[in-house]
């Protein structure tokens, strides 16, 4: 199959699975994680094909919404359009070792597909996109936005990152303050950058809204 259509197809299927999701990890974030991938893939020369089949399809198994660590639905899906073997373990690899997952998962990208992928992801959890994401995603799991007497903390399993009685606000110490130092290409740091200190400044004036007197 072209691999034009096998994208457009691609496009079409995760649009109808994940348009009205409510976590924050709906059809749009990966519409923007595809257009920052796109973005980077050029910076970087990586092969535009793959990148935007993994970026489609990242979320498709995410572990957040499920108790099997698997990545079947993708699998089966790429058979169905008829992805080379090839190109088909390529974006299987990616996703599979893509995601964060608490810091407790060696997330190491090998290739500079993976690479452009991952910092579009983690780039689409920073600045004002992410405070919004981070919100949205604490809500569908029935978090408050802080709890002053709930500390952040290190993870030790993903048991822990999933079940632990949490707040949206730990969120940011827990992960996101972390991903600017995280980010693999050099055009994915300067963006980064950017983000994280307008992050920064809303903790800040969160804390000070929080704390008035």
């Amino acid at each position: 199959m072209d691999k034009a259509l096998i994208l457009e197809k691609t496009r079409y299927f995760v649009k109808d699975k994940m348009y009205k999701e409510g976590s924050g990890h709906d059809w749009f974030h990966v519409e923007r994680v595809c257009n920052i991938a796109r973005y980077l893939a050029q910076k970087e020369s990586a092969d535009m094909f793959i990148v935007e089949m993994t970026a489609l399809l990242h979320d498709i198994d995410d572990w957040k919404f499920s108790d099997v660590y698997n990545t079947t639905v993708t699998e089966e899906f790429i058979k169905s359009v008829e992805v080379s073997e090839e190109d088909s373990n390529k974006i299987l690899n990616i996703i599979k070792t893509m995601s964060y997952k608490g810091g407790v998962v060696n997330s190491t990208q090998n290739t500079i597909e993976g690479m452009v992928v991952q910092d579009a992801d983690r780039l689409d959890a920073l600045g004002a996109i992410g405070i919004a994401r981070a919100f949205a995603y604490g809500g569908s799991k029935n978090r408050s936005m802080y709890d002053p007497s709930i500390k952040p903390m290190d993870f030790k399993s993903l048991d822990e990152v999933k079940n632990k009685d949490n707040h949206t606000i730990n969120h940011f110490y827990e992960k996101l303050f972390k991903l600017k130092d995280l980010m693999n290409t050099d055009t994915g740091k300067e963006i980064a950058k950017k983000r994280h200190k307008y992050m920064e400044s809303f903790i800040e004036e969160f804390y000070s809204e929080w704390n008035f007197k």
